[in-house]
């Protein structure tokens, strides 16, 4: 099998590209049970005898490719599946995978990552490789594809997921809700999260001026909350005037009552644990609302230019802070400068490695980054920039020298160089 990324060289198959994901699932909190029917409209890029599918953890019962039965083998990471007859390059061709199990987190060089049981519920943390353990997938960054999901669960529990919402309906103590994405989505955006939650709209959004924001979130966390994302409107509205418009379909914000290490961006969607309902998590707030356009819209094509999906949004973080009258972006970026210099200056930020490619440094190293590139271009031209930029790229796929080539286009060699000495290289330029 061929990969595509050699940052996770044990996932995805480039051999193909999947157009649409339409799964069926069930899931038993309690039992931690979870049953699905996967159906993968997908392409082949070249004659095809068999392909691979990533799954961890789940067993697979049957395997139809084009309405007919088809041989599968599989692994603890793969499903080899072996259609009756070859696909040539070019083709069209639908998969339909049953499968069941008790999903769980993947162990990992970045730790435990997927399928996550809570006290009372489930989360998806996918990123960078955890779509597998809850349903087959072609799981590459670059392999973008729409996705519709019907998730049932008992009744009393209520689900979150990538996509857009329709109408819940109950049968036998269950209920059923279709989550639909009309846009590109890579596997590791795709969530799931259930819980015994409320869902409801956040006050002050939907008006025209900003999205629509709903918060699912326990009864008893309502209030505080309702506290925690007040400001969420005023992000949404400072966004959309430096970034351009909100680029998803949807804009859900979940708490989970458990407490959570850091929060966690999905398509249209992000996760916060109880523990972030803080003031000082404001910032944090302020970093996964700024991926829906850094990440899940303009995305990655390979792992290695991580810094333009948390560079970009720490650099957001910033200039909320400003916004709300709390730390100004100097301050943010002398504050963060100072950190770096006391840090081991081995990391190149165009290519940290795989065992750095969330490391701290790519975070505050990128954001300081395109603060160069600010002082470089000067204010008017730098969120031009940025803006053509995110319409530019909406839900497409970008890598680094993309972006050097808008920052030359916008600011000449000298602007180019001034991104360079930032990214290219592992010492320290002065402080912008």
């Amino acid at each position: 099998m061929s990969t595509a990324d050699p940052y996770a060289p044990q996932s995805g198959d480039v051999s193909y590209d999947v157009l649409s994901y339409d799964l069926t699932l069930g899931y038993r909190v309690r039992t931690n049970r979870l049953e699905g029917v996967a159906t993968i409209r997908a392409v082949a890029r070249e004659a095809l005898s068999s392909f691979a599918l990533d799954l961890v953890g789940l067993r697979t019962s049957r395997v139809r490719v084009n309405g007919m039965p088809a041989r599968y083998a599989g692994g603890p990471r793969v499903l080899r599946v072996t259609p009756g007859g070859s696909i040539a390059a070019g083709d069209s061709f639908d998969v339909e995978v049953t499968y069941a199990g008790a999903p769980a987190p993947r162990r990992s060089r970045w730790g435990a990552v997927g399928w996550e049981e809570l006290t009372d519920g489930a989360l998806v943390a996918g990123q960078p490789i955890g779509a597998p353990t809850w349903f087959p997938c072609n799981d590459r960054p670059d392999n973008r594809a729409t996705m519709r999901m019907e998730i049932t669960v008992d009744d009393g529990y209520t689900v979150a997921a990538t996509g857009v919402a329709g109408a819940s309906t109950r049968r036998g103590g269950r209920v059923t809700t279709t989550f639909t994405s009309d846009v590109p989505t890579a596997t590791y955006l795709a969530a799931v999260h259930v819980g015994p939650y409320r869902t409801r709209p956040l006050v002050g959004s939907g008006d025209g001026a900003v999205p629509a924001v709903v918060v699912t979130a326990p009864p008893a966390l309502t209030a505080a909350a309702d506290r925690a994302f007040s400001t969420v409107p005023d992000m949404l509205r400072l966004f959309e005037r430096l970034f351009g418009p909100y680029p998803q379909e949807a804009c859900t914000l979940v708490v989970t009552a458990d407490e959570l290490e850091i929060p966690l961006e999905a398509q249209g969607l992000a996760v916060f644990g109880m523990n972030h309902l803080v003031p000082a998590a404001q910032r944090l707030v302020a970093h996964e609302l700024a991926h829906q356009w850094f990440g899940n819209s303009v995305g990655l094509a390979r792992w290695s230019d991580i810094w333009l999906n948390e560079g970009f949004a720490c650099y957001a973080e910033w200039l909320w802070s400003e916004q709300s009258g709390a730390a100004d972006v100097e301050s943010c970026v002398a504050e963060n400068y100072a950190r770096l210099a006391a840090k081991p200056r081995d990391l190149l930020l165009v290519d940290p490695g795989p065992d750095d490619m969330f490391d701290d440094r790519v975070y505050k190293r990128g954001a300081i980054a395109l603060h160069a590139v600010r002082r470089a271009l000067g204010d008017g031209a730098f969120f031009d920039l940025l803006r053509a930029w995110t319409v530019e790229h909406r839900h497409g796929l970008v890598t680094t020298d993309d972006f050097r080539h808008a920052v030359e286009r916008a600011g000449g060699a000298d602007a180019a160089a001034v991104l360079s000495r930032w990214i290219d290289h592992e010492a320290l330029p002065p402080r912008p």
